[in-house]
């Protein structure tokens, strides 16, 4: 990422808001949209309408969407001038995200997504809990939610250690240093300090670029303070299919930066294996390798009718498989990512 003139501190003749005996700083919050029609006109009023006393700048990074996302975009802005809109030809996150970062102006950076939907004290969170710990990231809860059976059920295998590993911004928990948080609300010195997001990550770069902070020194804080709605993947193909990718690029994390598996993140490639030998053993006649794959599928049910509670009979009948579906595409992206995945470091003139 090129070095920005506002790399320390607020920008020269940055607004600074008082409110009492307080100063506000001001904050840009930056999103990188692709085809998001649908939300983006009430992610961006989330955005404006925040409960914050001081200068809010919004920066929309529109990629080449097939519907009418830049449309929307063009007319928000005319009609709002806190909003910026610059292009992001690869439509690809992490080179938005940068895209993004280049053409704000002050020295906080919020990060949204095109479908996230802010409570109104979100960034007045960000900003205090920012200042009171000294973090150079802030971020908070990933709170699911979902409207139909299925979607449910996997809002409440998303916020549960069964499903996604127990890290606090999927299940909540104390405030604290975190290895990483969701979205994240940002110094732009850190940011510049590790040289912006990785742009050979399509996925992970959250964590990637966490890592980058905490490696040189910098501190990721948690608060549950921050929280964000989060709309989760509609159907059974479309779970599987981002989990896959999400397995596949951590293990590129892990490749780009030893050391950084732990049991969390090698627990569903693991069961994925065992299963397959078990199962493979149990055709050929071996009949107590069928003991892991059904021990696994009474796991999951019986996981599932304790996590299930409170459920609705039909999001409850479909936590098994959603279950099963996070861990198994999961674990089978990370098997089969292929070794030259992000290698490639692009052109970042």
């Amino acid at each position: 990422m090129n070095p920005s003139p506002h790399a320390h501190g607020a920008p020269t003749g940055a607004p600074q808001a008082a409110v009492g005996a307080r100063t506000w700083p001001a904050v840009s919050v930056i999103m990188p949209v692709l085809n998001e029609q649908r939300h983006l006109a009430d992610a961006v009023r989330r955005i404006l309408d925040q409960d914050y006393p001081g200068e809010l700048e919004l920066v929309l990074a529109i990629g080449p969407s097939r519907d009418r996302t830049e449309e929307i975009a063009r007319k928000l802005a005319a009609e709002d001038q806190r909003i910026k809109v610059v292009a992001n030809p690869t439509g690809r996150t992490p080179n938005g995200l940068n895209i993004a970062i280049k053409a704000s102006l002050y020295s906080i950076i919020v990060r949204v997504d095109g479908h996230s939907l802010l409570p109104d004290d979100y960034v007045r969170a960000a900003v205090e809990t920012m200042e009171e710990t000294g973090a150079d990231n802030v971020g908070g809860i990933m709170a699911a939610e979902g409207t139909t059976s299925f979607e449910k059920a996997v809002a409440r295998a998303m916020t549960s250690p069964l499903g996604l590993g127990g890290a606090r911004f999927h299940t909540g928990g104390e405030a604290g240093e975190v290895e990483t948080v969701y979205l994240g609300t940002f110094r732009r010195s850190a940011l510049e300090r590790v040289g912006g997001y990785d742009e050979t990550f399509t996925r992970a770069q959250d964590w990637e670029m966490n890592h980058r902070i905490r490696q040189t020194g910098g501190k990721v804080y948690f608060t549950p303070r921050m929280r964000v709605a989060y709309r989760p993947r509609p159907n059974l193909k479309a779970l599987a299919k981002q989990q896959f990718h999400t397995g596949r690029w951590r293990r590129v994390v892990g490749r780009e930066h030893q050391g950084t598996l732990n049991l969390r993140y090698l627990a569903p490639p693991m069961a994925v294996v065992a299963m397959a030998a078990g199962t493979v053993a149990g055709a050929f006649g071996f009949w107590p390798g069928w003991i892991l794959p059904g021990g696994y599928a009474a796991a999951i049910v019986l996981g599932a009718a304790v996590e299930g509670r409170g459920l609705p009979p039909g999001a409850w009948v479909r936590l098994p498989l959603v279950f099963a579906t996070i861990h198994l595409s999961w674990g089978v992206g990370f098997l089969t990512s292929p070794p030259g995945l992000g290698q490639q470091k692009p052109d970042k003139r």
